[in-house]
């Protein structure tokens, strides 16, 4: 089974969080597989528009925590993979739709603040706990949030990591529509197709205008990083790793 099921039709590239049995959490590899598709998406003329979506009505659980754990456990621990698929999201030239059910979790709630359009079902719960494993916010959600929906709506995300209906997420402008689980698709199909019948170069070009605060956004990433490294082997981190093995 493909992990990250990857399928073009015309110019719509649809990449599927594939792991049911594990809520669609992320491992390395996924992170890896997710990063090559868009980049070679990047540079496929005939691809016009990414969709990433997940399975069984789950978007992703974030990452799998016991893969996670793996890589974290050494002193000059790296997530090199994860990474890769930050910066492929964050530079793609191709407009980016997330097709969201059910849980986005962790790094599944901040990668959408790098897609182009952001398309809810009511059931999804958007939540980033980064603060309750004794870690810091990642992929810029430090900068970014604060900017879009205002310093005390971004506290309640990232300094006391709760829950977040996607009509609350829609009301801070992190996403576009939140609709009935059965028209979700379909008005992603329809939005996928109306920006792949629009004139290429000019939409390019209009998302580069768009983002041109790539480098803050960017820069801010890696000051994130280097902390969020550092803070996977402090004592709080370590406490609350131990207690999810257990647990789990």
């Amino acid at each position: 089974m493909q992990r990250i099921a990857i399928e073009q039709h015309e110019h719509i590239l649809t990449l599927t969080i594939n792991r049911p049995d594990k809520k669609n959490a992320l491992t390395r590899d996924m992170y890896l597989s997710l990063a090559n598709a868009i980049n070679y998406a990047g540079h496929d003329e005939d691809a016009r528009v990414i969709i990433i979506k997940g399975t069984d009505g789950v978007f992703t659980a974030g990452n799998d925590m016991h893969d996670f754990i793996a890589a974290t456990s050494q002193t000059d621990a790296e997530i090199n993979e994860t990474e890769q698929f930050m910066r492929a999201l964050m530079e793609c030239e191709l407009p980016i739709i997330a097709q969201v059910e059910g849980l986005a979790i962790g790094i599944g709630a901040t990668l959408l603040l790098h897609c182009d359009f952001v398309y809810c079902s009511r059931n999804t719960i958007l939540k980033t706990p980064f603060i309750n494993l004794g870690l810091v916010p990642e992929y810029a959600s430090s900068y970014i949030m604060p900017r879009l929906m205002g310093h005390v709506k971004a506290s309640e995300w990232l300094l006391l990591g709760e829950s977040v209906t996607a009509e609350s997420a829609k009301d801070m402008g992190m996403v576009n529509e939140v609709l009935e689980t059965e028209a979700l698709k379909a008005k992603v199909t329809q939005t996928a197709q109306k920006l792949a019948d629009l004139p290429q170069t000019a939409l390019r070009q209009s998302k580069r205008l768009m983002k041109s605060n790539t480098i803050a956004v960017k820069e801010h990433m890696y000051a994130e990083l280097k902390i969020f490294i550092a803070a996977m082997q402090s004592e709080d981190a370590k406490q609350a790793f131990d207690a999810f093995v257990q647990r789990s």
